[in-house]
């Protein structure tokens, strides 16, 4: 059920651009969130300035993919077996998509064409994609990227970079103390990209009380109840209200930068269609061959031919006119 008529005005106002984004289909909002994700690299400033990296102060000031491989050169010159990236390589399949489909976006590709949701031929093996994927792929050819199989490389020391969400900012802190900086994703082109969802509230058709429906909406965005998710799970604020009264999230607060690619327009939503779970599984299992050293082209294209496959056998998930469900 859309909800634009449902929830108050002024609560659609402080709802986060990237919460918005990622619940409306074809101009209308069918769901809600309390709380946003993103996407950061967590780095040991000593080690930084031990190379003369400058500290990047924002999304806009993000470094460039070459600037972020000197970084890596550098890093590795002064580490004893060169591996000072952390990618979480160690989290299952849908981290490589959130974690990564960032640097295609960054570049001007993404993972299928959303002017139609019908392809991904062209977008995700494109030029431009082959081009950012076989950077990341270099990462690895060097040797920068510790395969962090005890999910501890960055914490304990034994990497100067972590490239990860917002969640693990407890436990970095917790280890490293003041010497901890976050920094936002290289831009590989267009300026940078961040991942961004959440789990989210929606209202069936079906319902026999919309009304009851979104008060309790209403309810769980209030700004309290807000920052009360935020404060268990630790994840970005929803709202614009909630983020200004939140001691990480705030102007002052040390995660601002999640709040601020979020509201700045840096993030960009899964594709919103039935097709995502083919889509996200091709990228991921072409990620994993282009670390092992398969040709970026080939990757690539292998998992745009399954994700176009996928669209056709299902006549581009496209209801038909005389569907009785009437969605839009």
């Amino acid at each position: 059920m859309p909800l634009d008529e449902l929830l108050p005005g002024e609560l659609g106002d402080d709802l986060l651009p990237s919460i918005l984004a990622q619940g409306t289909w074809q101009g209308r909002l069918y769901s809600v969130a309390s709380f946003d994700s993103g996407l950061g690299i967590y780095a040991a400033r000593d080690k930084l300035v031990e190379v003369s990296a400058r500290i990047p102060k924002g999304p806009s000031d993000a470094w460039t993919a070459a600037e972020f491989e000197q970084i890596l050169q550098a890093l590795a010159a002064r580490d004893a077996d060169g591996a000072v990236l952390d990618l979480k390589l160690n989290y299952p399949d849908e981290w490589l998509t959130y974690g990564f489909s960032p640097v295609l976006q960054s570049a001007g590709a993404d993972l299928v064409d959303r002017s139609t949701y019908r392809s991904a031929s062209g977008v995700l093996n494109g030029a431009k994609a082959r081009a950012a994927m076989e950077q990341v792929q270099g990462w690895f050819a060097h040797g920068f990227v510790d395969p962090n199989v005890d999910d501890a490389a960055f914490a304990s020391g034994r990497v100067a970079l972590s490239w990860v969400g917002h969640w693990m900012y407890g436990p970095y802190r917790e280890a490293l103390g003041e010497n901890l900086v976050v920094v936002p994703l290289p831009d590989f082109g267009i300026g940078m990209r961040t991942g961004q969802g959440s789990w989210s509230w929606g209202v069936t058709r079906a319902c026999r009380d919309p009304e009851a429906a979104s008060q309790f909406l209403a309810f769980l965005l209030q700004r309290d109840e807000v920052l009360a998710m935020a404060d268990a799970n630790g994840a970005v604020p929803a709202t614009r209200s909630a983020i200004a009264h939140s001691t990480l999230y705030g102007p002052n607060g040390p995660l601002h930068l999640f709040a601020r690619q979020l509201l700045e327009g840096y993030a960009v939503p899964r594709p919103r269609t039935p097709a995502y779970p083919v889509v996200s599984a091709a990228f991921a299992q072409a990620f994993r061959d282009i670390r092992h050293g398969e040709g970026v082209q080939r990757a690539l294209d292998r998992a745009t031919m399954l994700i176009d496959r996928d669209i056709a056998d299902n006549h581009g998930y496209a209801l038909p006119e005389t569907s009785s469900l009437h969605v839009p």
